[in-house]
């Protein structure tokens, strides 16, 4: 039986187990469509307690799927923002379940507002492969706080971790409350065209318009995250080291395999060679070796190591200068998947790499003459999903925030504010549509449904027909004005 024959058959099996699952969720949510605070605080336990169980396994199939991830960076990235994310909301749970309170206009009086937050029922979720665990972790902690059952689709990409996740879920919750799907890409277009009562999906601008549109076919609500060309603006006095080395940091986390790592850095013209210096420095500092350094994380698979070098050979062609920085000066072209950090100077804007979301490590650096040059810059290209200004002058700092747009900000910092939980975090425009984490994410897997309650008396049949009344001309008189 050849490959393809199957691999077809394989699909055919995670297809149909999707419907069973999806109808069997279905059926769950409808048997007790609004669970109590006890339920959920006792899932979300059951989450913490099998996250801390399978914690070296999970960091170790993580290091399989990428041929080399960081511990490290794994429990900094995946495991402790799951399992703070968890903390959080068992924390904040009960007050964010408590009805709100609204004001009724004396128009209206007596009667009561409120709105209550019910679960809204079957929430499937797509994960990415860069972050397997923590992406598939965090809108889990929030669908469960909402009171959802969840499907989970894993990337095909991370095999490993993605037979372990469901290893790990299947021994924790049935499958009615919880399920993960796995498979190829045909299991996932399948799965988005199931009629959710919500998805979130994580990854590509151009898979997440695909998402979007078969999702519009069951008009099911869509909470996008995608990525983009976020940036990163040295202003003209911040010291040179602190943005270098923070940015540093944040483009070499998981090898720039991240959805807001710092995407290119605007500098001002004559204080590029100080940040190529200073980068360098802070750079060879944190990765005094790659090669064989498990610090430092390889490129996931064979398809994106070669989007990346085209991208490297491209530029080149183009006139492109690149400053490769390898401390050690090793070889690092002979079957590793591993890139050096790679600063691009002399862009042009037909260049591949100023033109899509690059996604490894590879750091384009633009040069500018005036701050609100960077930001005309920022505001002529499609919206970022992160924006990083370096700079301690408050008015700059203002100045950026007010007059850009992008998904979050960091100042004098990267990739730090998705790691807030009592801050939002999502896109804009061409980065994603939608909000989780924290409250945020309760909200979006929550049906916020409105309610105007009144009892037995009826101030409203006052202005009931006939109409013309002494009383209408009254109401008409004091309330449109």
């Amino acid at each position: 039986m050849s490959a393809s024959v199957v691999q077809l058959t394989e699909s055919k099996k995670h297809i149909q187990h999707t419907h069973r699952v999806f109808e069997n969720q279905k059926k769950a949510f409808y048997d007790n469509p609004t669970p109590s605070l006890a339920e959920r605080q006792e899932n979300l336990n059951r989450l913490k307690q099998a996250l801390l169980t399978y914690q070296d396994r999970l960091v170790e199939a993580i290091d399989r799927d990428f041929t080399c991830r960081s511990r490290d960076e794994s429990l900094i990235a995946e495991v402790m923002p799951s399992i703070q994310g968890i903390n959080y909301a068992l924390k904040n749970l009960a007050g964010w379940m408590k009805p709100s309170r609204r004001h009724v206009s004396i128009l209206f009086q007596p009667a009561s507002n409120k709105v209550c937050y019910q679960p809204k029922g079957v929430v499937g979720v797509i994960v990415p492969w860069n972050y397997p665990l923590y992406l598939a972790v965090g809108p889990l902690v929030a669908s469960l706080s909402a009171g959802n059952r969840t499907m989970i689709k894993m990337s095909e990409f991370t095999p490993h971790t993605s037979a372990l996740f469901k290893e790990l879920i299947e021994a924790t919750f049935p499958e009615d409350l919880v399920s993960v799907i796995n498979g190829e890409a045909d299991v996932a277009a399948d799965f988005s065209a199931r009629p959710f009562d919500h998805m979130l999906f994580t990854g590509s601008t151009a898979v997440g318009k695909l998402v979007m549109r078969a999702a519009s076919e069951n008009l099911t609500p869509v909470t996008l995250e995608l990525g983009g060309k976020s940036p990163a603006i040295v202003s003209a006095d911040v010291p040179m080291e602190d943005a270098a080395q923070r940015i540093a940091f944040g483009k070499a986390f998981n090898a720039g395999q991240t959805c807001v790592a710092p995407d290119y850095v605007l500098c001002p013209a004559d204080r590029t060679q100080a940040f190529v210096d200073e980068f360098r420095a802070r750079f060879s500092e944190m990765y005094p070796s790659l090669r064989d350094n498990d610090d430092y994380t390889a490129i996931i698979n064979e398809r994106q190591y070669n989007r990346l070098q085209g991208y490297l050979e491209d530029a080149r062609a183009k006139g492109a200068e690149l400053v490769e920085i390898n401390p050690a000066n090793e070889n690092m072209a002979d079957g590793t998947h591993k890139i050096p950090l790679t600063l691009v100077l002399k862009t042009t804007p037909d260049m591949k790499l100023m033109q899509e979301e690059i996604f490894g490590p590879i750091l384009p650096v633009v040069s500018y003459g005036k701050l609100e040059e960077a930001i005309q810059f920022i505001n002529d290209r499609p919206r970022p999903l992160a924006l990083y200004f370096f700079g301690y002058d408050r008015d700059q700092q203002n100045q950026v925030i007010d007059n850009t747009l992008s998904g979050g900000m960091c100042i004098n910092d990267s990739l730090m504010h998705v790691a807030q939980d009592d801050l939002p975090f999502g896109g804009v425009g061409d980065s994603g549509m939608g909000h989780y984490h924290g409250k945020e994410g309760f909200l979006t897997f929550s049906h916020q449904r409105a309610i105007f309650a009144k009892q037995k008396f009826n101030s409203g049949k006052y202005v009931y027909p006939p109409y013309g009344t002494s009383f209408h001309k009254m109401v008409y008189k004091f309330f449109i004005r």
